[in-house]
Formats: structure tokens, sequence, C-alpha cells
């Protein structure tokens, strides 16, 4: 939430509003440097082991969002083949909404898709997003 909060002050901020495009590139530059390419490929490793498994339940059991709008609440459904962190709250979604430059939460949402690339241990899908006005986030991770 410290980014997006960075992420809209800098964007409210410009005399000239760049496009979703630019944004989205923009933030994967700020956030792709060197230390989170390491943190992708060192949690690849570790992607979808036990351990991994194990604290990703807890967090979900935790339902942060239920305590603080600017957190997440989220599902783990488990598949053969990976498993789907379905999202019904987002901190990102609410403080942009609150903000009113929700036209910028993909440039956010679209870091899920870069992170899982350079973690090297799977391929990132989702079909809905609480953004666009879907019921929930479905990040759906496949084992690669």
């Amino acid at each position: 939430i410290v980014n997006c909060a960075l992420l809209s002050a800098f964007y409210l901020s410009m005399d000239r509003k760049p496009s979703l495009e630019e944004m989205t590139q923009y933030y994967k530059e700020a956030m792709m440097i060197k230390p989170m390419l390491l943190f992708c490929k060192i949690s690849g490793k570790n992607k979808f082991s036990k351990k991994d498994i194990e604290s990703l339940n807890q967090s979900s059991k935790r339902r942060d969002g239920d305590r603080n709008p600017y957190s997440w609440n989220f599902d783990v459904i488990m598949h053969e083949d990976g498993y789907t962190a379905c999202f019904t709250s987002c901190g990102i979604c609410t403080l942009m909404k609150e903000l009113g430059i929700e036209e910028i939460i993909p440039a956010m949402c679209r870091l899920d898709y870069t992170m899982s690339e350079a973690s090297g241990a799977s391929i990132f899908k989702r079909d809905y997003t609480l953004a666009s006005g879907g019921p929930y986030c479905d990040c759906r991770y496949i084992r690669k």
C-alpha cells in the first residue's frame, strides 16, 4: 500500500496526466530494480513449496481487509497445477478510488504478471479484477 500511496501522490501532482500505458511502464521500471528481481528469483525457488502454501493460507485467514480498508482479504483455492488467490477486497482499489484515480489501478495490477515472469516459477493468469468491476481478483499461479 505504501507503493500505491507513492504512485498516487506522484500521479496527482502531475499537470499532464500520463496514459495508462505510460503509468504501467513507469511503475514497472520503478519496481523491477535489481533487488526486486533478486527477490522474485529467490521467492520463485520456494513457490509452491509446502511452507509457501502454509504461509499463504495463514495470511488468508487473517482477513486483514476486515480491520484495515487499505489491506487485502483473499481465499486460496488449490489446483493440481498451482493455486488461485481469490481477492475479495483490495487496499489498492480502496485507496485509488478514494483519491479518484481508479483509472490507473491497472498500472499497479500489471506488476503481478511481471513479478511472476521474473520468478521463473509460474505463469500468472487473471480473468477478473475488482478494479474493473469484477466480483473478485482471481490471481492464478500455474506451476511451470
